[in-house]
């Protein structure tokens, strides 16, 4: 009977239109995707702030996501001066545009908003929000794991477990979010009564998992003549959603939440899971040791005798022994960090989202030297004899003498911030950045050989994620814009470039050993031998196994006839370099596979995003 009664209050709100009465409990502003950076979305805002402010029965303002577009320091600060003039509380998280495309690494995000999470308590109820990726790495949406170990402190501090709690996050809490199951079963145990969301830029209603899901619409007008936000009124138990025309009108409810606040939340029963089934085909891969990290892992591993040496977004570089995953040292830097580490000799050299180059002793994590910049770096380093060559966010690339951290030469005409691990090959250095160019340079030097632009005029097209590589003096990349390109290494000339359809590459490619073969990844889920020799685009063979919809950025290796290729669900393939048959699969994570670096024939080690190392033996 309950039920039926607020069911049809909330029917009787979405036919009455704005629900502004005496038994409203408290109203809030839910802002989403503000996009700054976009043509519009500066003036947009700007409209919103001013509309809210005029409202005093506005209690508070929570922003879900996707406050920038292209996540770089001079959006986040623009951003922040517009919030800024609201004259409520407010609460903010980034979205996916604010993570992936960082130039900070998703620090400065921290700095201009003081955190990337929020929990406050209002008239009895609990808000709490998160964080959502890909931190830096093109995926599929996921809760950077340090946003998960925060989410249980949070929980842990609170006894009362029947506080009814209304959670906030940019993605919606489905299949769409690689971990999206870390929150909702964290909430099992609690009083969890509705989930807000962005990212779809409409108004939308959702069910997860028995929770009631609420998807806002964007800030942005789009086609319209105006932007637009929602206003959302706790009244008789519910939530009610209006959609408000900044300045304008507010419009009729069009949707309302019954909240039930004195009884348990429905949960599906038996919901939907990550299985690893698959492993059950493959026996002879087992999992000889694992780690879980307290944050996300955005880089590959060294490995060092008898030492694997990986990093962390919570600042660590950590090294374990190979034999069991045991701790041998860690050392703690002031920003997150998404380079792989790269090895010369005894010395271990680390870039971080700090602005610094760390030069550590591989055999007891001792600080050798450190060297700043004047920006963060969230590249790896390329090794070209005894010199460390790095490319950062400010505009330049550096090389300094691994031995003594000398600055050798500084190279400093990069548009945007570059991402990519450099390769070094015939004596030049290459890089792609955020800026739609390629940069080859003399790598004893650092000056310009030549420079190659892919022509686009959106820089999420720009071949900044892939790792380049070369071969019969030909540089190969592959881009967002998903063409196969193939340049003269020595002039930047041009030799082909292709769109396939049916073949989308984006970002993931390796080469062969002997150099006879380029690997490539689709979207469309294939892995691809391309010719490297030919004269134009050649396909040698194309693997007959499927792995599904794919956009991970993740470099492929081949050692010993056997291809490694990592997903953005959890799983390593092993294919065969002669036809690319499956040799086995084997998933540790449902999260994106960084590079798998083989020991042996029977010893790999795999990170994945979610803060997983793993050693696979066969």
């Amino acid at each position: 009977m309950k039920y039926f009664v607020v069911c049809f209050l909330g029917m009787m709100m979405l036919l009455c239109g704005p629900v502004f009465g005496q038994d409203t409990l408290f109203r809030f502003a839910m802002v989403s995707d503000t996009h700054i950076g976009s043509e519009t979305a500066k003036e947009d805002l700007e409209r919103t702030i001013r509309d809210i402010n005029a409202q005093p029965d506005v209690a508070f303002v929570m922003f879900s996501g996707d406050i920038t577009e292209f996540g770089s320091d001079e959006e986040l600060q623009l951003a922040k001066s517009i919030i800024s003039e609201l004259n409520k509380p407010w609460y903010i998280v980034p979205g996916n545009h604010d993570a992936k495309w960082s130039e900070s690494g998703c620090n400065t995000f921290r700095t201009v908003f003081g955190a990337e999470t929020f929990s406050f308590q209002y008239k009895g109820y609990w808000f709490l929000g998160t964080s959502c990726g890909p931190n830096m790495r093109m995926g599929p949406g996921q809760i950077p794991r340090e946003n998960i170990v925060w989410l249980e402190q949070q929980l842990q501090q609170q006894p009362d477990k029947k506080m009814p709690i209304i959670f906030v996050n940019h993605y919606p809490q489905d299949s769409s979010l690689n971990n999206w199951y870390e929150v909702l079963d964290r909430m099992k145990d609690r009083n969890l009564k509705a989930i807000i969301c962005g990212h779809g830029h409409a108004n939308h209603k959702y069910n997860f998992e028995g929770i009631p899901g609420i998807m806002c619409r964007s800030n942005l007008r789009a086609k319209a003549a105006i932007g637009g936000y929602n206003l959302v009124s706790m009244v008789h138990d519910s939530l009610v959603f209006n959609e408000r025309r900044p300045e304008q009108a507010t419009l009729p409810a069009w949707h309302a939440v019954a909240l039930h606040t004195d009884e348990a939340p429905q949960w599906m029963p038996n919901p939907p899971r990550p299985r690893f089934d698959m492993n059950k085909t493959f026996p002879q891969v087992h999992e000889k040791w694992s780690l879980q990290e307290q944050g996300d892992i955005g880089s590959g591993v060294a490995i060092v005798k008898d030492k694997v040496i990986y990093t962390n977004t919570n600042g660590d570089i950590k090294a374990v022994t190979l034999k069991a995953g045991k701790p041998v040292w860690q050392f703690t830097a002031k920003g997150k960090i998404y380079a792989t580490p790269l090895v010369q000799g005894s010395n271990v050299i680390v870039p971080c989202t700090d602005g610094n180059v760390y030069c550590l002793d591989a055999r007891n994590g001792q600080l050798r030297w450190q060297q700043a910049t004047q920006k963060a770096i969230v590249s790896s380093a390329a090794l070209f004899r005894n010199t460390a060559i790095i490319a950062g966010s400010d505009g330049h690339c550096r090389a300094w003498d691994i031995n003594s951290g000398q600055q050798l030469w500084d190279f400093d005409s990069v548009r945007n911030f570059v991402e990519t691990k450099p390769l070094i090959y015939n004596n030049k250095v290459y890089f792609g950045s955020w800026g739609n160019d390629l940069y080859a340079l003399d790598a004893a030097t650092g000056h310009r050989s030549w420079t190659w632009n892919n022509g686009a005029s959106n820089r999420m097209f720009s071949p900044a994620a892939c790792w380049p590589a070369a071969c019969s003096n030909k540089l190969f990349i592959v881009a967002p814009d998903q063409y196969m390109t193939a340049l003269d290494a020595n002039t930047g000339q041009q030799l082909y470039r292709h769109r396939d359809t049916a073949n989308r590459v984006r970002e993931s490619m390796g080469l062969s050993p002997d150099s006879n073969r380029l690997y490539a990844k689709t979207m469309q889920g294939a892995v691809i031998a391309f010719n490297t020799h030919s004269a134009d685009q050649e396909v040698i063979w194309k693997s007959p196994v499927a792995l599904g919809y794919e956009i991970c950025p993740s470099p492929i290796n081949e050692y010993r006839d056997v291809v490694y290729v990592p997903t953005q669900s959890g799983v390593v393939y092993a294919l065969s370099a002669k036809d690319g048959s499956l040799k086995w699969m084997h998933k540790f994570s449902n999260c994106l596979v960084n590079t798998v670096q083989p020991v042996n024939e029977k010893t790999l080690i795999a990170t994945a995003a979610d803060g997983k190392v793993v050693c696979l033996e066969l």
